[in-house]
């Protein structure tokens, strides 16, 4: 592994907020509260407007405002990512620039979903974002919702772009993130994207994680991530395998269904979401609150 040549956006949990409704519209009094109460929980970055949030369903005009907020809210306390990605590229560029003019420090592209770009089109469609703006980019592969994963080729192509410094990898594919920590390590940094393989990819070299996990529990998953960038992986994995039961049930329904849901357990917000998500089955619900209970949530 050589050294590191760009800037690292962050290390540790990004949380990749949620975006509270009420009445049809965001709720911009509780998504406020959130930021701050993630700042005080430990977390070290904030992904606003990612698929966690369900940036799919909001209008132009909301993720705008939603980015704009945070980044004002936020006040410098914590690194801001906008969720910027699309599957039209003029639009991701329009919004990436938007982003980058209102002051976050870093974007979050995930690959063009639906129309499954060929590795050309996916070079392509990322440089022609890098090149258009000025914030550092994180590429997101996450070809169970897109359609397509991202291959060796077209990271190695894009790790040339003194722009594009990192990627969120949740292929779930251990393999394949070992070959980008190995052949890229000096110019690509490696953030988790599933919870549940933040101690496995940190362990070949990953910087973090952009966590659903850290919605309910910033502090711990914090933690997990210190303690292996410290080299402490006996009490990391403890912590990894302590929260596996609830990390787990967060994902028994699409996410970010029951994240929501648990945000409202915990009185953090309200359970609204939009179409075509909607609430969860009963039965789901009990096993969400069942191992919310068992962390210590409930």
């Amino acid at each position: 592994m050589g050294t590191f040549q760009k800037k690292v956006i962050f290390e540790g949990v990004a949380t990749a907020l949620i975006t509270p409704f009420h009445a049809g519209g965001v709720d911009y009094d509780t998504f406020g509260r959130l930021i701050d109460w993630q700042i005080a929980g430990g977390a070290d970055a904030l992904v606003i407007c990612g698929t966690t949030g369900e940036a799919s369903t909001l209008t132009d005009e909301e993720h705008r405002e939603c980015i704009r907020y945070s980044v004002e809210r936020a006040a410098g306390r914590v690194t801001i990512i906008a969720g910027t990605g699309s599957n039209d590229t003029d639009y991701a560029i329009s919004l990436s620039r938007y982003a980058c003019e209102v002051g976050c420090d870093g974007l979050l592209l995930v690959t063009p979903y639906y129309n499954k770009a060929t590795p050309k089109g996916l070079i392509r469609s990322f440089t022609a974002v890098a090149d258009a703006t000025d914030k550092p980019i994180i590429l997101y592969n996450v070809p169970s919702r897109t359609g397509v994963n991202i291959p060796m080729s077209v990271y190695t192509e894009l790790a040339k772009h003194e722009r594009i410094v990192a990627v969120k990898e949740a292929s779930g594919n251990l393999s394949a993130i070992a070959t980008i920590a190995a052949e890229l390590s000096d110019t690509l940094a490696i953030y988790s994207g599933n919870d549940d393989q933040i101690v496995p990819i940190m362990s070949l070299g990953g910087r973090g994680v952009i966590s659903v996990l850290s919605n309910v529990m910033p502090k711990e998953t914090h933690d997990m991530c210190r303690y292996m960038l410290e080299g402490d992986v006996k009490s990391a994995a403890a912590l990894q395998l302590k929260m596996l039961s609830l990390i787990n049930a967060l994902f028994i329904e699409v996410n970010p269904v029951p994240v929501k849901t648990a945000c409202a357990m915990m009185g953090l917000s309200s359970e609204e979401m939009r179409l075509p998500l909607c609430e969860m089955e009963e039965a789901n619900r009990a096993k969400l609150a069942e191992a919310m209970r068992r962390n210590g949530l409930l």
